[in-house]
């Protein structure tokens, strides 16, 4: 199955979905009237047909008739709802689920015998199409469906391809990372304004550097230790600053709210 041609309904249009229907449109994957969205917010729904031509729909079971392929952009505790009102729906559609903590098992339990379901953890950074999303596939999801939703989410940022039970540790990760990189960005600026720089310099300053560190590590292709070493002198200011990260733990710090953050995220997903 290729995305060209096909048409992709949204049930749910908050952050992440506008988001995905933003990426989706500028990677020119399909054109807007092959877009379809539903919404209890009838308001958002106008605007977002407004903003990008997309066809509206007056109810989830209108979405997903419409559409090949149907992504679930709802809270979690509204998915069985949802599911148990398009089931009578689904034909050969690809689900996929952006829906936080909610098991594959869960749609598969809950729509037609050998419906294909693509469960995705995006981040927040989908918003500026800039996402790291993992992506894990059901049991009657192919290699061509499992192709169609990296090409989807790789619209909105970067795609791996995990099994499922590693997702708590992507909600860990990357799900809460940017909550822990906008601390550091401000941490940095904070010290740059204590140096005497201005706020919004220091903040430009401190976030281009990170986005700039980034792209080292994802474009070069070589080991972070590798890169350290490449701004480190011997004596130099550099080694100074890595000296007190050490000192104070950051390194550990940071592990440690990677596991704490994954822990949470086991402890939700029991309750649902």
């Amino acid at each position: 199955m290729t995305i060209a041609g096909k048409k992709i309904g949204f049930i749910g249009t908050g952050k992440m979905g506008e988001a995905l229907i933003k990426g989706i449109l500028h990677a020119k994957l399909v054109t807007s009237d092959k877009v379809y969205a539903s919404d209890a917010d009838t308001a958002k729904l106008m605007l977002l047909e407004k903003s990008y031509k997309i066809k509206t729909c007056s109810g989830n079971c209108e979405a997903a008739l419409n559409s090949d392929i149907i992504i679930i952009a709802v809270k979690p505790q509204t998915v069985p709802k949802v599911l148990e009102e398009i089931k009578g729906s689904i034909k050969e559609q690809v689900i996929i689920s952006i829906a936080a903590g909610v098991p594959i098992e869960t749609y598969e339990n809950g729509l037609p015998k050998g419906t294909k379901v693509v469960r995705v953890m995006p981040n927040i950074a989908a918003t500026v199409l800039e996402a790291a999303s993992a992506i894990c596939s059901g049991s009657a999801v192919t290699v061509e469906d499992e192709a169609l939703a990296t090409g989807i989410f790789n619209s909105i940022g970067r795609t791996v391809i995990l099994p499922e039970h590693l997702l708590d540790a992507v909600t860990g990760l990357s799900g809460s990372g940017p909550a822990y990189i906008f601390l550091i960005i401000e941490a940095l600026a904070d010290g740059g304004v204590f140096e005497g720089l201005d706020r919004k310099t220091a903040m430009i300053l401190a976030a281009q550097t990170v986005l700039g560190a980034a792209k080292m590590v994802l474009e070069d292709g070589v080991h972070t230790g590798e890169l350290r070493d490449m701004v480190t002198s011997p004596g130099g200011t550099t080694i100074r600053g890595i000296r007190v990260l050490e000192d104070h733990g950051v390194r550990i710090a940071m592990m440690d709210a990677v596991i704490e953050a994954c822990e949470r995220s086991k402890e939700l997903g029991k309750k649902l």
